[in-house]
């Protein structure tokens, strides 16, 4: 670990940015049709459940890094091969959300740019700023926060004054009931975008005041969530569900069918702005464990080091990864589902905390015996 401290409020803005992050781009929980809101919301309160498992292993070994106490909970074997998993998933996570970007440039931006360049140019950025560590990183964050919030309000005021929002298009509410809400949640919301944020418990030891670690994560997943549950519930009454559902980027479909006054119109573009400081935070948190994960495991003294080699395979990954973008996003929906998320964010903590909690028991018996 490098010798630097993140306060509560550091950590809180990096949890919003990534939670946004690319799940803003994406039809998120559409499945549920007009009530892709609730979806959400049942989505961000399972994961507050998920949460409490990760910080409770985080107060058992609060001074060491998940790729550590995983070696001290199942020995030194089977934790290295468990944290070289989450280390290769936080990387293959990296690619998907860099590949999201270059699509998304492309489509409204630069249609006839390579994918490779437009990727390429992004991980330069993030590379420099991962070699400048965590309290840059944190840094970054407030200021662009406050940003991308800015533009955020402007966009919700001019989508308000063009007439565009339809409360119709909301309804009929709960057509089906609750379960098909409650399925979208289990099998997507969950997963994307809240318990990705499992990776900030490789950022929790850096943070220097680990009292306000818990109220910290359910504080920004909580904002996360409500931001979330706004966007879709904009993007569906301005777009309705059909338009939304075919759309690859809703919210930037949104925002270029404003039109105010016949001159302010056409601002897909401006709006891009913080659909990539959203993107450029979640890539470089993921870069930056999974950079830090891999220092700690192979026992590198400088982290720094393993930017370029690291940045490098994660472009080239996310250029591989898929086809086209139909097949990028049906590999994120279901594929990277049953074999990743559901295993690392549901099963394996769990698992972690059980025997961290016998073997800590254990100690404390001892300690009182003797």
């Amino acid at each position: 670990m490098e010798k630097a401290k993140i306060s509560a409020s550091q950590l809180f803005i990096l949890m919003v940015l990534f939670e946004l992050g690319s799940a803003l781009l994406v039809p998120l929980a559409i499945r549920a049709k007009q009530d892709a809101w609730l979806a959400i919301l049942f989505g961000m309160l399972g994961s507050f459940i998920l949460f409490l498992v990760y910080h409770k292993l985080y107060t058992y070994y609060p001074n060491l890094l998940p790729t550590e106490y995983m070696q001290k909970i199942l020995g030194k074997v089977l934790g290295t091969v468990l944290a070289f998993v989450y280390i290769l998933y936080f990387m293959y996570d990296a690619s998907r959300v860099l590949r999201d970007f270059g699509e998304m440039l492309l489509t409204f931006a630069y249609p006839d740019t390579p994918l490779f360049i437009a990727n390429a140019l992004l991980m330069l950025v993030i590379i420099y700023t991962i070699r400048k560590g965590i309290e840059v990183i944190a840094r970054s964050g407030e200021l662009l926060f406050i940003f991308m919030y800015i533009l955020a309000i402007a966009g919700f005021i001019l989508i308000i004054s063009s007439g565009l929002i339809d409360f119709k298009n909301l309804q009929p509410v709960l057509e089906e009931g609750l379960l098909p809400s409650v399925k979208v949640a289990l099998s997507e919301t969950l997963y994307f975008p809240f318990t990705e944020a499992i990776v900030f418990t490789m950022i929790l030891p850096y943070l220097n005041d680990s009292k306000k670690a818990k109220v910290t994560m359910l504080c920004a997943t909580g904002l996360s969530g409500i931001n979330l549950v706004i966007t879709m519930l904009i993007n569906i009454s301005v777009l309705g569900v059909n338009l939304t559902a075919r759309s690859q980027f809703p919210l930037l479909s949104t925002v270029a069918s404003i039109q105010v006054a016949d001159f302010l119109e056409r601002l897909d573009v401006f709006f891009m702005l913080a659909m990539v400081i959203g993107i450029f935070f979640k890539i470089t948190i993921l870069f930056y464990a999974a950079t830090l994960g891999t220092a700690n495991l192979f026992k590198i003294k400088s982290p720094s080091r393993l930017a370029y080699p690291l940045g490098i395979v994660i472009l080239f990954l996310s250029v591989t990864i898929a086809s086209n973008f139909q097949e990028h996003l049906h590999e994120g929906l279901y594929i990277a589902k049953f074999i990743l998320h559901i295993p690392l964010f549901t099963i394996i903590p769990p698992i972690l905390l059980f025997v961290a909690f016998i073997k800590n028991r254990k100690k404390y018996r001892r300690k009182h015996i003797y």
